[in-house]
Order: C-alpha cells, then structure tokens, then sequence
C-alpha cells in the first residue's frame, strides 16, 4: 500500500502509522505525569495507549508488542481497581 494514488491523493501507510507513534508517545507523556500526580484518569490514558500500542504492533507484524501490553492493560486495571477503593 505504499505511495499508491486516489484522487491525487497520495497515501502513505508509513505515514499512517507514523502518526500513530506520535499519538502513543503523547499519550506516554501524559499518563506519566498524571499517574505522577496520584490521578487516577493516568491509568486509563495508559491502558488506551497499550491497546494503541497492540494496533500498531498488529499493523505493522511486530506480534511481540500485544502479548506484553495485553499484560499491561490487566496490570493497569488492577493499578486502577486499588487506586479507586
């Protein structure tokens, strides 16, 4: 799927999933400083980018990066579950 044309569009599949990596660098940052702040809202922003992470390790074959983050989104959970009581 690289470089092909739609309407003269171009389409970049590279591109897409470079997006992608910003989107889960932000969401890094972002639940790192309100889980730094005792927020729990930081465990949910980070259970979202380990589901991100799985899509982008599905998109693009790396196949190691879902077991381990399906490990984090049930860590998270736990982390969640605890911080709520």
């Amino acid at each position: 799927m690289r470089g092909y044309e739609d309407n003269n569009v171009p389409f970049s599949a590279d591109f897409a999933m470079l997006r992608l990596d910003y989107i889960s660098c932000v969401l890094t940052v972002i639940s790192t400083l309100l889980i730094g702040r005792k927020l729990w809202q930081g465990w949910i922003i980070a259970g979202a980018n380990s589901a991100l992470i799985c899509l982008i390790g599905i998109r693009t074959e790396q196949f190691g990066f879902v077991p381990a983050n399906l490990f984090c989104i049930a860590l998270y959970s736990y982390n969640l579950r605890i911080w709520k009581k």
